[in-house]
């Protein structure tokens, strides 16, 4: 080991996480009113998607996420709805969710219309 204190920064950013939500994620975040008979939905296939899929990576019981989902519209500012852990817990039994394993270095979360995306680092293409 020759250099201590860029070690320590490597570590350190192990542990960093960036979350960007697109605008469309935003829009598609709020569920499209029903037009069929029955009670109106609270929460879009975006929302509970990007929810469970949070819950998988971080290892989360269902009102733990409630919580981190919450946590994070609260620090982003977003006036959006956070399903709650017993919707949370119904729709997992109908969905799988994977999310992609973890690698060395840095984790960005991109959540857009289409729901959440792991990137492992962030790389610019020249096309």
């Amino acid at each position: 080991m020759t250099n201590g204190a860029a070690y320590e920064a490597g570590l350190r950013q192990h542990g960093s996480l960036t979350i960007w939500f697109s605008e469309d994620a935003v829009q598609a975040w709020r569920a499209a009113p029903r037009t069929t008979r029955g009670g109106q939905p609270r929460y879009s296939a975006v929302a509970i998607e990007t929810t469970l899929r949070l819950r998988a990576l971080f290892h989360l019981a269902f009102r733990q996420t409630e919580g981190l989902i919450g946590s994070l519209m609260q620090l982003l500012q977003f006036d959006l709805p956070v399903p709650d852990h017993t919707t949370l817990r119904r729709r997992a039994r109908t969905l799988a969710v994977v999310p992609r394993p973890l690698t060395s270095g840095p984790l960005y979360l991109l959540v857009n219309s289409s729901g959440l995306k792991l990137i492992p680092s962030c790389r610019s293409t020249d096309t």
